[in-house]
């Protein structure tokens, strides 16, 4: 009488193919320190496309005293109206560190243009030097979406010049990591190669 076992590496690989991926978000932070003072800010940045936006530096154009950067020299502002940014993919999340003087409005939109998430600043003005009591500069603001954000409009001053943005951060979606994808490949193909071992 013959037994069948099914052998340890094909075991194995079940194992392996039965593991769910793990999911790592790709979080990409802008700082615009690698851009100039009086730079338009356009299509620099891979799937993003600014509008109404310049560059500020610390020491030229920049009065860091009032609007000191979150990090590095540059920050953005906001130049002639509200800045707006699209994304080539959707993303599931947009924020930054901004100083405004006038009261800010952070507003997500998915890709048939509904309003899906606001942000409000806490203050009507947060400038180091002549900011509401208790307030800071560099107050952080998000928005979130699950189904995806397709483009954020910044509005202080509608005419613009009201506020500046550091550290700009975009959450797409999540991914399989590498390492995971290894281990699934792996396991399926040692689900469907191998075959089993008869035992006598």
């Amino acid at each position: 009488m013959q037994r069948s076992l099914w052998s340890l590496p094909l075991f194995v690989g079940l194992l392996l193919f039965q593991q769910t991926p793990a999911l790592a978000d790709i979080v990409t932070v802008i700082n615009f320190d690698d851009l100039n003072d009086s730079d338009i800010v356009t299509n620099q940045y891979p799937g993003l496309t600014f509008s109404n936006t310049i560059v500020l530096s610390a020491g030229i154009s920049l009065n860091e005293f009032e609007f000191p950067p979150h990090s590095g020299s540059n920050v953005v502002s906001d130049n002639g109206g509200p800045i707006s940014i699209l994304f080539s993919s959707p993303v599931l999340t947009f924020a930054g560190y901004f100083t405004y003087e006038e009261p800010l409005t952070l507003a997500a939109f998915d890709g048939i243009d509904d309003q899906v998430a606001t942000a409000t600043s806490a203050f009507s003005s947060n400038d180091a030097l002549f900011g509401d009591p208790g307030s800071s500069p560099d107050e952080f603001l998000e928005v979130s979406f699950a189904s995806g954000i397709s483009g954020v409009t910044i509005t202080g001053d509608p005419a613009g010049g009201s506020f500046v943005m550091d550290d700009a951060t975009v959450q797409t979606a999540n991914a399989p990591e590498p390492e995971s994808i290894f281990l699934l490949l792996s396991g399926a193909v040692a689900a469907f190669t191998l075959r089993r071992k008869p035992l006598s």
